[in-house]
């Protein structure tokens, strides 16, 4: 599969009355990355939720008690092909944004293109690792709403 396929990229609400608006201009921006950041897409799905929701998830399955804005679950088979499923809090989200004095938009498209870079091997454990993973957030969250002007 080449990323210039129909992208198999989904976006699931779950329990939130949110609307994702530019769905496929975002499908589109994403593919992109990925061929940047070298990787093929076997398919993504992200499901937008509630901070129970997240929780819930976060505890069940990472053993984590503690909320948190995303969780992105690896179902890669390959190096080479991404595949995922992504758990994004729009709670967390809009706690973030006033937290950081950053849009919403903003902040839901960071961390939207943050799992797109854990599935493509980066990481944020180490100082060094989250200093890396800016850095490409934001290279990337500038060229995104760039790209609308």
């Amino acid at each position: 599969m080449t990323n210039r396929s129909k992208a198999p990229i989904y976006f699931h609400f779950d329990n939130t009355a949110f609307s994702l608006r530019n769905r496929n201009k975002l499908k589109h921006f994403i593919l992109q990355i990925l061929t940047i950041e070298k990787k093929k897409l076997g398919g993504l799905s992200y499901v937008f939720s509630t901070d129970r929701q997240v929780l819930k998830i976060n505890r069940k399955y990472l053993n984590h008690d503690f909320y948190t804005d995303v969780i992105t679950f690896d179902l890669s088979n390959t190096t080479t092909a991404v595949e995922g499923e992504i758990y994004i809090s729009i709670d967390r989200v809009k706690q973030n944004a006033k937290t950081y004095n950053a849009p919403f938009s903003e902040e839901l498209h960071r961390v939207i293109f943050h799992a797109v870079l854990h599935l493509c091997g980066y990481d944020d454990k180490t100082t060094g690792d989250r200093a890396v993973m800016k850095k490409k957030e934001n290279r990337y969250l500038a060229r995104y709403f760039n790209s609308f002007t």
